[in-house]
């Protein structure tokens, strides 16, 4: 369902309301969408619409419902984004993170965090590397080894939606970390980074097993998270037409589904490993049916 509390909250000269959906992120957007409701008024798992609005939205199907029941409802659909999850909370994190990690490269840091902000990325943001790095937190019990890390940071650092991105990325790991850290040290973040574009590794990689699962993390999230995960890799991928881009993605799925193990860590699998063939299974399944 569709819910909308009252035209309460003061900004740009009018009262705003808050606009959310129960089930999925998409529900949302196709409800916003058919309403005249702008997709920049979409703030991660809300819109902020209007007062002039508000009439037309509850005429259109929405429940209204006061401002403590609509949050109290968003945190139980599971599509609430915590605070550290938005952007400007992202971003300070990543920098307290990086200043960990090499603190006397902060420039370094910087041009990454930019490389991760660029205006065309979606699901590969600046959110995605705060999760991956939050993943191999939760994988290692926070002792995360430093040419992991790093991997972590360059995996996407060249995000172009092209079959060179993890091979790009990896010449600029290297590139940028020889003068940094030894040559051995720049040349294992290099070959990590290249072991995202299959999440394949080795079967005695260990390091390969934290970081290929760290970033399928986000394939064993609940429904909620999940949806989201659906919503922006669309919409990364919104120049392509419907019917190329439903093939596509089945094939990216199947090749999921194929892989075994698809989490290498015992904790991986533990943690992930059922939810994510539930979702890639009912995720193809619905594309199959289009």
């Amino acid at each position: 369902m569709i819910f909308i509390d009252p035209p309460y909250w003061p900004a740009h000269g009018t009262m705003f309301s808050h606009l959310i959906s129960d089930t999925s992120v998409s529900e949302l957007h196709d409800f916003a969408t058919a309403n005249g409701v702008s997709r920049r008024a979409f703030d991660l798992d809300h819109y902020d619409v209007p007062q002039r609005l508000y009439e037309k939205l509850l005429a259109a199907g929405a429940t209204p419902i006061s401002g403590k029941d609509l949050a109290r409802t968003l945190v139980a659909s599971g599509l609430r984004i915590r605070a550290k999850y938005r952007v400007k909370s992202v971003g300070s994190v990543l920098e307290m993170r990086w200043r960990a990690l090499l603190p006397d490269q902060p420039k370094l840091g910087a041009d990454l965090l930019a490389r991760w902000s660029e205006p065309h990325r979606h699901y590969h943001s600046p959110t995605h590397l705060l999760a991956v790095l939050e993943a191999l937190d939760q994988l290692t019990g926070r002792t995360v080894p430093r040419p992991v890390a790093l991997a972590a940071w360059f995996h996407d650092a060249v995000y172009n939606g092209t079959a060179a991105d993890e091979e790009n990325s990896a010449v600029l790991a290297q590139a940028c970390l020889e003068a940094v850290v030894s040559v051995d040290e720049a040349g294992e973040v290099a070959r990590l980074v290249r072991l995202t574009a299959a999440h394949a590794p080795e079967a005695a990689d260990d390091a390969g097993h934290l970081l290929c699962d760290a970033d399928l993390a986000v394939l064993g999230g609940s429904p909620g998270a999940y949806s989201r995960y659906l919503v922006s890799v669309r919409q990364e991928y919104a120049h392509v037409p419907a019917d190329d881009f439903v093939k596509g993605r089945a094939a990216v799925l199947r090749r999921l589904l194929a892989l075994e193990p698809l989490f290498h860590t015992p904790r991986g699998r533990n943690l992930w490993d059922a939810q994510a063939r539930v979702n890639l299974a009912q995720e193809l399944a619905q594309l199959s049916q289009k």
